[in-house]
């Protein structure tokens, strides 16, 4: 991926399509010229009221710019894909999958379009620049980063979020929603899902080739 002047994180969408169109609106106000990247950290389905519109925008956005925008995987995602198999359908649909399939309008989940499955399968559980990780939920810490174990990478969050520990970049993650609608600036990590499908806002990090944290926040309430 080719640097850019500037790297948008998104923290956790949950099916809240609307959020996300006014942030990528936002997110284009912003840039002003600037050459950017858009890197989304998982959870874009489950809960909320229309996850099949946040997949075709995603999809539409990455099929339009496939060297400026990366999508990871989250839990929700590996949970949907899991109901896909056969494995753990209950758990998919006891944390959302219902309002999945009612924005697909169908009632099971091998009935969501094979091209959005497909996709949703493909997506990869961490990223990478020269100053930056980006993950849907973190690493251990003190194994090599980033953490080689896909399922930490979906599902962790103690000891990595009380660690205060150094993994030789900043961590840009979500999926542990943080209260009071203001992201979690560390040291070491940053934590951008501030529980949109809660109502809280939508929330971007606004990063620069700059090693640590973000520069600034842009937030859809």
């Amino acid at each position: 991926m080719d640097g850019a002047d500037l790297t948008y994180a998104i923290g956790d969408i949950h099916g809240c399509a609307d959020r996300l169109d006014r942030l990528l609106m936002q997110i284009e106000e912003h840039r002003a010229g600037r050459s950017r990247r858009i890197v989304c950290l998982g959870d874009y389905v489950d809960r909320g009221p229309d996850s099949a519109r946040v997949i075709a925008t995603l999809r539409g956005l990455q099929a339009r710019e496939p060297d400026r925008v990366v999508c990871l995987m989250g839990n929700h995602e590996a949970m949907l894909l899991g109901a896909l198999s056969g494995a753990d359908e209950p758990l998919w649909l006891f944390n959302g999958g219902r309002t999945v399939l009612a924005s697909y309008g169908v009632s099971r989940v091998d009935q969501i379009p094979r091209d959005d499955l497909d996709w949703i399968a493909a997506l990869p559980t961490v990223h990478a620049d020269e100053a930056r990780w980006y993950v849907h939920a973190g690493f251990r810490p003190g194994r090599p980063a980033p953490d080689p174990d896909p399922d930490q990478r979906l599902w962790i969050r103690e000891p990595f979020l009380s660690a205060d520990h150094d993994f030789g970049r900043h961590v840009v993650h979500g999926h542990t929603p943080v209260r009071g609608g203001q992201p979690d600036v560390r040291r070491h990590r940053t934590n951008l899902d501030t529980g949109a499908v809660f109502g809280g806002p939508l929330t971007a990090g606004v990063f620069t080739r700059d090693l640590g944290p973000a520069q600034a926040f842009l937030q859809v309430a």
